[in-house]
Protein backbone atom coordinates (compact mmCIF):
# COMPACT_ATOMS: atom_id res chain seq x y z
CA UNK A 1 0.00 0.00 0.00
CA UNK A 2 1.59 3.06 -0.52
CA UNK A 3 1.78 6.31 1.54
CA UNK A 4 -0.97 8.83 1.06
CA UNK A 5 0.59 12.20 1.59
CA UNK A 6 0.13 16.03 0.27
CA UNK A 7 2.04 19.20 0.06
CA UNK A 8 0.68 22.42 -0.64
CA UNK A 9 1.67 25.15 -2.71
CA UNK A 10 1.41 28.99 -0.31
CA UNK A 11 0.42 31.15 -2.63
CA UNK A 12 1.12 34.17 -0.60
CA UNK A 13 4.29 33.26 1.17
CA UNK A 14 5.37 31.61 -1.94
CA UNK A 15 7.03 28.32 -0.19
CA UNK A 16 6.01 24.70 0.02
CA UNK A 17 4.63 23.31 3.17
CA UNK A 18 3.10 20.05 4.31
CA UNK A 19 0.55 19.05 5.40
CA UNK A 20 0.15 17.41 8.64
CA UNK A 21 -3.64 17.66 8.50
CA UNK A 22 -6.53 18.31 5.79
CA UNK A 23 -10.30 19.02 6.89
CA UNK A 24 -12.80 18.13 4.51
CA UNK A 25 -16.41 19.77 3.92
CA UNK A 26 -19.08 18.69 1.76
CA UNK A 27 -17.31 20.75 -0.93
CA UNK A 28 -13.90 17.99 -1.02
CA UNK A 29 -10.52 19.53 0.75
CA UNK A 30 -11.50 22.90 2.54
CA UNK A 31 -8.83 23.28 4.78
CA UNK A 32 -4.93 22.70 5.43
CA UNK A 33 -2.67 22.33 8.66
CA UNK A 34 1.06 22.24 7.93
CA UNK A 35 3.46 20.80 10.72
CA UNK A 36 4.41 23.85 12.04
CA UNK A 37 0.64 24.20 13.00
CA UNK A 38 -0.35 27.10 10.73
CA UNK A 39 -4.34 26.49 8.80
CA UNK A 40 -4.72 27.47 5.27
CA UNK A 41 -7.21 27.46 3.02
CA UNK A 42 -7.35 25.08 -0.30
CA UNK A 43 -7.60 26.73 -3.35
CA UNK A 44 -7.43 30.19 -2.10
CA UNK A 45 -4.51 30.30 -0.25
CA UNK A 46 -2.63 27.18 -0.61
CA UNK A 47 -2.79 24.74 -3.83
CA UNK A 48 -2.64 20.83 -2.97
CA UNK A 49 -0.97 18.25 -4.59
CA UNK A 50 -0.76 14.99 -3.75
CA UNK A 51 2.42 12.77 -3.37
CA UNK A 52 2.05 10.07 -6.47
CA UNK A 53 4.01 7.07 -4.45
CA UNK A 54 6.51 6.91 -7.11
CA UNK A 55 10.24 8.44 -7.04
CA UNK A 56 12.30 9.40 -9.03
CA UNK A 57 16.09 8.38 -10.41
CA UNK A 58 17.38 10.04 -7.08
CA UNK A 59 15.21 8.59 -4.73
CA UNK A 60 12.97 11.99 -4.54
CA UNK A 61 9.23 11.48 -3.77
CA UNK A 62 7.06 12.63 -7.50
CA UNK A 63 4.33 14.67 -6.59
CA UNK A 64 1.52 16.48 -8.42
CA UNK A 65 2.93 19.84 -9.99
CA UNK A 66 6.67 18.73 -10.27
CA UNK A 67 8.57 19.39 -13.29
CA UNK A 68 10.25 16.28 -14.06
CA UNK A 69 12.93 15.36 -17.17
CA UNK A 70 12.45 11.94 -18.82
CA UNK A 71 14.71 10.01 -20.19
CA UNK A 72 14.20 7.59 -22.71
CA UNK A 73 16.96 5.41 -23.12
CA UNK A 74 15.94 3.88 -26.33
CA UNK A 75 15.24 5.85 -29.79
CA UNK A 76 15.19 9.33 -28.34
CA UNK A 77 18.55 11.48 -27.93
CA UNK A 78 17.24 14.52 -26.35
CA UNK A 79 15.10 14.33 -22.88
CA UNK A 80 11.56 15.51 -22.06
CA UNK A 81 10.44 18.17 -19.87
CA UNK A 82 6.90 18.31 -18.33
CA UNK A 83 4.59 18.16 -15.16
CA UNK A 84 2.97 16.08 -13.07
CA UNK A 85 -0.90 15.96 -13.22
CA UNK A 86 -3.57 13.72 -12.42
CA UNK A 87 -6.07 12.87 -14.88
CA UNK A 88 -8.96 10.68 -13.66
CA UNK A 89 -9.36 8.67 -16.66
CA UNK A 90 -5.15 7.87 -17.28
CA UNK A 91 -4.20 8.85 -13.45
CA UNK A 92 -0.75 10.84 -13.01
CA UNK A 93 0.65 11.75 -15.96
CA UNK A 94 3.59 14.02 -17.34
CA UNK A 95 2.11 17.02 -19.52
CA UNK A 96 4.40 17.82 -22.38
CA UNK A 97 1.77 20.30 -23.75
CA UNK A 98 1.06 19.12 -27.09
CA UNK A 99 1.28 15.22 -25.54
CA UNK A 100 1.32 13.54 -22.30
CA UNK A 101 2.75 10.55 -20.73
CA UNK A 102 0.56 8.32 -19.08
CA UNK A 103 1.88 6.62 -15.57
CA UNK A 104 1.92 3.16 -16.92
CA UNK A 105 4.72 4.01 -19.71
CA UNK A 106 7.54 6.26 -17.35
CA UNK A 107 6.67 4.69 -14.16
CA UNK A 108 7.12 1.18 -14.70
CA UNK A 109 9.46 0.58 -17.68
CA UNK A 110 13.32 0.21 -16.64
CA UNK A 111 14.42 1.80 -20.60
CA UNK A 112 13.54 5.15 -18.84
CA UNK A 113 14.60 7.71 -15.89
CA UNK A 114 12.77 10.05 -14.74
CA UNK A 115 13.93 13.17 -12.36
CA UNK A 116 12.31 15.79 -10.67
CA UNK A 117 13.99 19.09 -11.91
CA UNK A 118 11.64 21.88 -10.07
CA UNK A 119 8.03 22.55 -9.59
CA UNK A 120 5.40 24.48 -11.34
CA UNK A 121 5.17 27.61 -8.87
CA UNK A 122 8.78 27.75 -8.06
CA UNK A 123 10.22 27.33 -11.35
CA UNK A 124 7.64 27.76 -14.10
CA UNK A 125 10.96 28.67 -16.52
CA UNK A 126 11.97 24.76 -16.75
CA UNK A 127 8.37 24.86 -18.88
CA UNK A 128 8.67 27.99 -20.67
CA UNK A 129 11.81 26.30 -22.51
CA UNK A 130 9.42 23.94 -23.73
CA UNK A 131 5.92 25.14 -24.39
CA UNK A 132 4.53 23.48 -21.59
CA UNK A 133 1.84 26.17 -20.03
Amino acid sequence: MRNIKFRAWDRFAKEMVFAKTIDFGTNGAECIVDSDGINGDVGGEWYLEQYTGLHDKNGKEIYEGDIVKLHVVILSPDDKVGFIEYRPEYGYCINFGKSIARQEYWAANDKHTIEVIGNIHENPELLEKTGVE
